[in-house]
């Protein structure tokens, strides 16, 4: 992140009134950009979704959770938090 001097940026009036609040402080100025969820551009969400449920219909068609821990590579914990989700 780099730092710059607000009296480069903001107008004086604007300046003077943010001083009031938090002079001499450091302030983080949140871009107004909205950002993207978590696997939204990889594809990644939709990879976890269509795995979760193919386990969850596998649960549901009397696969035991340790065959599926196993075949999905994947701990019985959490098996488990996927099927009974």
């Amino acid at each position: 992140m780099k730092y710059r001097n607000a009296s480069d940026i903001l107008p004086d009036e604007l300046l003077k009134e943010i001083q009031k609040y938090a002079a001499g402080e450091t302030l983080y100025i949140p871009s107004n950009i909205e950002r993207k969820k978590w696997g939204h551009d990889t594809g990644a969400r939709m990879f976890y979704k269509q795995r979760n449920d193919e386990i969850q219909n596998r649960f549901f068609n009397k696969a035991s959770i340790e065959e599926l821990a196993e075949e999905y590579y994947l701990s019985p914990e959490t098996v488990k938090k996927i099927v009974y989700k």
